[in-house]
């Protein structure tokens, strides 16, 4: 994928991971059968060791130069059963319970179970998508509404940098 903004072209990729180990700059993430260090984009909010937590999964750019930054989180959330209108009643352990907004991939999940959520993304306060899988590249999450986000708001060449 060619992702756009204002100051140019960013030709990217975006993979899912799953997050280890936490520090403010990067956190350590598996990701096809591989342990490495990425860093969070400048646009990721701080403290992101209170904000990124082992399990989360991670969207992870990379540029055409082999650069890689993390620009998004899905937390690790527990299904708590339907809600209002259609909605997911879902527990996060740092914000409690929430009612999210199921994204097209996700399928009912049973009481007690993990999906991926994630708050942030247009649309909706609160989005789940799919199940906890044990594996991130099969992961069923909305790559391309993060892919959309950071393009229709120019937000790719900031992100990475100097290392694009």
């Amino acid at each position: 994928m060619i992702a756009s903004d204002s100051a140019g072209t960013v030709p990217l990729r975006l993979r899912c991971a799953v997050v280890l180990h936490v520090e403010e700059d990067a956190c350590e993430v598996w990701r096809d059968g591989t342990v490495i260090s990425v860093p969070f984009a400048s646009q990721f909010p701080s403290p992101r060791e209170k904000r990124v937590a082992p399990g989360h999964l991670v969207a992870v750019a990379t540029a055409t130069n082999g650069a890689e930054i993390v620009v998004w989180r899905w937390f690790d959330a527990v299904v708590l059963g339907d809600g209002a209108r259609g909605a997911v009643s879902l527990w996060e352990p740092g914000h409690g319970e929430v009612l999210a907004s199921p994204r097209p991939a996700y399928r009912r999940q049973a009481p007690g179970s993990r999906a991926y959520a994630s708050a942030g993304l247009p649309g909706a306060d609160w989005w789940v998508a799919d199940g906890v899988t044990s594996r991130p590249e099969d992961a069923d999450v909305e790559l391309d509404a993060v892919e959309g986000l950071y393009t229709e708001n120019g937000l790719w060449v900031a992100a990475f940098g100097q290392r694009a």
